[in-house]
């Protein structure tokens, strides 16, 4: 029995059985049949004028429909779930395996950005994935990563902070996408060349409006940062992680570029990041023969990558192998499921779907 429809998929044209065997449905108002092949030829040109009119129609729906999801950006098109599954291979209960834009899309990065403890590991997630592993994401898992990114600028321009660390990520992106569309015809990327152009253009736009930002001082009249003693004001600047927040604090007032400019700050900040032996590498001496620990630190960081510090990460189950944010109740048969659970950083979060 040929099929008629669409392609060699589709059901093809209606049949009923009679008495006189299975005869085609040509009608269903009228309820007529095609009784021999004679009629079916007196009318092959009128059924396939409305062949080609039913395909003509049904292409330029979805065509339609097609361009109406691809305009909507910020349609989500994932789950935000409190934890998942990560499964790396066919078994009798589950088959096939959980990939990173599937663990992208299912987890709730969304919320995820708006807790001050999760923000830098989102950030420093999404940088990682814009450098190397854009390409691998699903055309939804890119859609999502960019509605995610679209979330991230709009927090920052609201709140003004963070901002340098956005500038980086935006960089990052942009100079991806632009090594990424000059291999289009490889198809490195899902989707329309012009939606990509797009996207860049809307990034070109993030990144000037961040340039444009303005820090608006608190209205509040109270106890600021100088008002406190000399050492607690030490003390808060040794929790500081990143050598460039401390030369941006000490651009603030005087007082405090003296403080930033401590000789002991720098040399504990070398000492989290990175081993002895790194430093006994990259040693430079002053002008007065001590140790330059500043000038260090910034040499350390273009040689070494710096120790990452997060409020909260995801976390790994070893015993159920499930993923989750940290503090976040799982379905667990492990007796002591805490001493199961492994913090990954961003860098273990994607490493964990390379098969």
């Amino acid at each position: 029995m040929p099929f008629l429809g669409q392609d060699w998929r589709s059901p093809g044209q209606s049949w009923v059985k009679t008495a006189d065997g299975w005869k085609r449905f040509l009608d269903e108002k009228s309820g007529s049949f095609v009784s021999d092949l004679g009629s079916y030829c007196s009318k092959e040109v009128y059924n396939k004028e409305n062949l080609f009119n039913s395909l003509n129609y049904d292409v330029a729906a979805k065509k339609r429909k097609k361009d109406m999801l691809n305009n909507k950006t910020k349609t989500q098109y994932f789950h935000q779930e409190k934890w998942i599954y990560v499964h790396k291979g066919s078994t009798k209960e589950r088959h096939g395996y959980c990939t990173l834009g599937e663990a992208f899309n299912r987890l709730d990065f969304s919320t995820a950005i708006l807790d001050s403890r999760r923000f830098n590991y989102v950030v420093r997630l999404l940088e990682l994935i814009a450098k190397s592993q854009l390409t691998s994401l699903s055309g939804i898992a890119q859609k999502n990563f960019m509605n995610i990114l679209e979330k991230v600028v709009l927090k920052v321009l609201e709140d003004q902070q963070n901002i340098r660390l956005i500038r980086e990520l935006l960089q990052t992106l942009y100079t991806s996408l632009c090594t990424l569309v000059q291999r289009v015809g490889k198809s490195v990327l899902v989707g329309n060349i012009n939606m990509w152009v797009y996207r860049m253009e809307t990034i070109l736009h993030w990144q000037q409006q961040l340039n444009n930002i303005q820090i608006t001082r608190p209205a509040f009249k109270g106890l600021t940062f100088t008002d406190l003693p000399l050492c607690l004001q030490l003390n808060i600047m040794q929790r500081l992680s990143d050598g460039r927040d401390l030369v941006s604090l000490g651009q603030v007032a005087p007082d405090l570029h003296v403080l930033s400019e401590d000789r002991l700050l720098w040399k504990k900040l070398c000492q989290y990041h990175f081993s002895e032996r790194q430093i006994r590498k990259r040693l430079i001496l002053s002008d007065k023969g001590q140790l330059d620990w500043k000038k260090m630190y910034f040499k350390l960081v273009r040689c070494y990558p710096r120790k990452e510090q997060y409020g909260d990460t995801l976390q790994l189950c070893r015993h159920c192998h499930i993923l989750s944010w940290k503090g976040t109740d799982h379905p667990c048969t492990a007796n002591n499921p805490e001493s199961c659970s492994v913090s990954l950083s961003p860098q273990d979060f994607i490493n964990l779907f390379k098969f």
